[in-house]
Parts: C-alpha cells; structure tokens; sequence
C-alpha cells in the first residue's frame, strides 16, 4: 500500500508557473506508475500526464502537451508536476495517483490517490 500528500499548489497570475510534488510513503514507490489528475468546479476529474516506474516514459493530456511536464525521482519517492505558461482553465484540484506496473490515463486504474492540492489561477 501506499500513502500520497500533493504540495504545491497556490495560486498564480496567468503566464506563471508552479511546480506540484507528490511525495510517496513506502519503499515500493518505483514499483508503481504515478498519474496526474485533475477537477476543476462542476467538472469530471480528467486525465493530466503519468510516467512509467523507470520515470523513461510519460504521456500527456493534449491540452498540456508542452506546457506541463510529468518527472519522479525514485530515491526521493516524490513526483513532480511542473507547470508552465498556466491558464484560467488550469484552475483545479490536482490530485496524484498511483497504480502498479503500467501507465494509464484512466482514473479508475488507479488504485491509490493522494487528498488534491488547489491551484488557483488569477489574471
């Protein structure tokens, strides 16, 4: 099993930046693929970026593809989401994931969840 505790958020001017961490407790961490979710207000949680295990290979929303970057740091136990060029649409509660061997970007394949961190962007 294991526990996730998002950081990170806040809020943030439309153009800044923010970088989420997601730490993991346990010594299996690089036994699971890890996930990024999202909820904005009255929306359905949506698919936002995974990486595998080994941290080689990541898969992106389209509507983040370039703009936000999914990396771990399997000694740390942590991953990150680093998130740029930020939008009014990207106001939301990111939550991370973790479901073991392979990536997924379904949310119902991931079998551990950490509580959300807002980010809130103003213009």
């Amino acid at each position: 099993q294991v526990q996730l505790v998002e950081s990170g958020g806040g809020l943030v001017q439309a153009g800044g930046s923010l970088r989420l961490s997601c730490a993991a407790s346990g010594r299996t961490f690089s036994t699971y693929a890890m996930g990024w979710f999202r909820q904005a207000p009255g929306k359905e949680r949506e698919f936002v970026a995974t990486i595998s295990r080994s941290g080689f290979s990541t898969y992106y929303a389209d509507f983040v593809k370039g703009q936000f970057t999914i990396s771990r740091d399997n000694a740390k136990n942590t991953v990150y989401l680093q998130m740029n060029s930020l939008k009014l649409e990207d106001t939301a509660v990111y939550y991370c994931a973790a479901r073991s061997l392979v990536t997924s970007i379904y949310a119902y394949d991931y079998n551990y969840w950490g509580q959300g961190t807002q980010v809130t962007v103003s213009s």
